[in-house]
C-alpha cells in the first residue's frame, strides 16, 4: 500500500460507503492492484451487483458466473467503458482483477456511483412520488426507412395489437396508480394533526404501519442506523478521495510498465489524470457564436410574438365590448385562446431563459390545505429541501403536453406526407388516408 496510513482509511471508506450485501473487503482491492486471480471472481460478483441495482433489475447470489461476466461486459459497453482488455477477459471469471479495479473506479468517477447508490438504497420514512421537471434535450431522430429491405418490413396489424396492448397496460397502470392516490389521501386525511412534526402534519404509511405493527420498528432503527453508517462512511471518503485516485494514477503507471495499455492509452494517461479529464475543444468558439445568435433570434421571436399576443387580445376585446350579447359565447373561447397563448410564451420563455436547477427525484406527499398553504407558504418555511406545489406542477406539464401536442401534429404531417409519396408510386392503387 505505501502510501501511509490514508491510503487504507480511504479503502476502508469506500468499502463501507457500498451497500452492504455487496461490500467488498479492502483486502480484495488491494489484491487487484497486484492482479492477483484470487480476487476475479469477488469483482465480478461486485460489479454485477452494483451494476444491477443502477439499472433497476433483479439478481441472485446464485447467478451463474458466465451470465454475470456477460451482463458486467455489457453494462460497461453501455456506459461508454469500451475498453477493449476488459472485453477480452474470460467468460468464467478466473483472470482480470485489475482491468476490474480500473472499471470499477471509472464507474465511481463517471457516473457518481456511490451517490446513485446512496439514493437508490436510502429508506424511505415517508410517502414519496417520483418528479423530474427537466427539460428533455433528446434530438429529435428522424431517420429514413425508405431504404428497408422486405426483411425489415413489419405487418401493420401486428403493430396495431402491440399499440392496443400497450394502451391496454397503460390505462391499467393508471387506475392501480389513481387508486394508490386515493388510499394515501385517506391515510393523510384520517392522520392530519397527529405527527410531531408541524411542517408534515400527518402520518405516512410507513409510520402508519409502524403504529399498528410496533414489532417493526426494530426492523426499521437497523435500517436506519446501517444508512446512518453507510452515509458516514461516505463522507470520510469524499474527504479522502484523493489519496484514492493517486494510488489508481500508480495502479495505471504499472499496467503501462507491463505493457497492458496499447500506446494510445500510454499517450492519453501522461497529459491526464483519471479523475479529471480537460480537453480542448476547437470548435467550441464556433458553437458558442451559433449559440448566442440562436438566442437572440428567439428573443426577437418573443418580442414579437408579444407585439402580436397585444395586438390580437386588443382587437378581440373590442369585438367583444362591441357585442355584449355574444359576450357570454366568446368568453370561453377566449379564455382557452388566453391559456393557449400562456402556454407558448411560457414555453418560449423556457427556451430563451438560461437554464436552471429544476426538481428532479424523488419528493415526499404532504398534505396541504389552502389556509396551511397560504398562512405557512406551502410548508417550506421551516423545511431544508425547498417545496413544490401540485399546482406548479400542473402548470408545467401543461406546459409540456402543448409542446408534446405541438410536436406529435408535426409529426402527423410528415408522415401523411410521406405517405402521399408512397401512394403516388403504387400504380392502380388509391390510399385514403385515415
Amino acid at each position: 500500500w505505501q502510501r501511509g496510513p490514508a491510503l487504507p482509511a480511504a479503502v476502508g471508506a469506500l468499502c463501507r460507503a457500498l451497500p452492504p450485501r455487496t461490500r467488498p473487503a479492502p483486502d480484495t482491492l488491494r489484491r487487484a492492484r497486484f492482479d492477483r486471480p484470487q480476487a476475479s471472481l469477488d469483482f465480478w460478483k461486485l460489479l454485477y451487483v452494483l451494476l444491477k441495482q443502477i439499472h433497476g433489475g433483479r439478481w441472485t447470489e446464485s447467478d451463474a458466473i458466465g451470465a454475470q461476466v456477460r451482463f458486467v461486459k455489457w453494462a460497461l459497453w453501455y456506459h461508454g467503458y469500451g475498453r477493449p482488455q476488459l472485453q477480452r477477459l474470460p467468460a468464467d471469471g478466473s483472470a482480470g482483477s485489475r482491468e476490474l479495479l480500473l472499471a470499477f473506479s471509472w464507474l465511481l468517477h463517471s457516473l457518481g456511483l456511490l451517490e446513485q447508490l446512496l439514493a437508490r438504497n436510502r429508506v424511505q420514512t415517508g410517502d414519496e412520488t417520483s418528479l423530474c421537471m427537466c427539460e428533455d434535450d433528446l434530438p429529435n431522430s428522424q431517420e429514413s426507412t425508405s431504404g428497408a429491405g422486405p426483411e425489415d418490413r413489419v405487418d401493420v396489424r401486428y403493430l396495431q395489437w402491440l399499440k392496443g396492448r400497450l394502451r391496454l397496460q397503460w390505462c391499467s397502470l393508471h387506475t392501480q396508480h389513481q387508486e394508490q392516490c386515493r388510499l394515501l389521501h385517506k391515510i393523510h386525511l384520517f392522520t392530519s394533526g397527529s405527527h410531531m412534526d408541524q411542517n408534515l402534519g400527518h402520518f405516512s404509511v410507513t409510520e402508519t404501519d409502524l403504529i399498528r405493527q410496533p414489532e417493526n420498528y426494530k426492523q426499521l432503527l437497523q435500517l436506519l442506523e446501517s444508512e446512518t453508517m453507510q452515509l458516514e462512511a461516505f463522507l470520510e471518503w469524499k474527504q479522502l478521495e484523493p489519496v484514492y485516485w493517486q494510488w489508481m494514477e500508480a495502479v495505471l503507471d504499472n499496467m503501462a510498465e507491463e505493457g497492458n495499455m496499447c500506446e494510445s492509452h500510454d499517450a492519453h494517461v501522461e497529459k491526464r489524470r483519471l479523475p479529471g479529464v480537460t480537453s480542448c475543444c476547437p470548435w467550441a468558439d464556433k458553437l458558442t457564436g451559433q449559440m448566442d445568435r440562436l438566442s437572440r433570434d428567439l428573443v426577437a421571436l418573443q418580442e414579437q410574438l408579444h407585439q402580436l399576443v397585444a395586438q390580437r387580445k386588443a382587437v378581440w376585446w373590442e369585438k367583444v365590448a362591441a357585442r355584449e350579447e355574444l359576450q357570454e359565447r366568446f368568453s370561453a373561447t377566449a379564455r382557452k385562446i388566453q391559456e393557449s397563448i400562456e402556454l407558448k410564451l411560457r414555453s418560449l420563455t423556457s427556451l430563451c431563459a438560461p437554464k436552471k436547477n429544476k426538481m428532479h427525484g424523488l419528493c415526499r406527499l404532504v398534505l396541504r390545505s389552502k389556509h396551511s398553504a397560504s398562512k405557512m407558504g406551502f410548508g417550506v418555511s421551516k423545511e431544508a429541501v425547498p417545496a413544490i406545489s401540485a399546482a406548479e406542477v400542473i402548470r408545467e406539464l401543461h406546459v409540456r403536453e402543448a409542446s408534446l401536442q405541438r410536436e406529435l401534429e408535426q409529426l402527423r404531417k410528415q408522415c401523411r406526407h410521406r405517405l402521399d409519396e408512397i401512394a403516388e408510386g403504387l400504380e392502380g392503387m388509391i390510399c385514403i388516408s385515415p
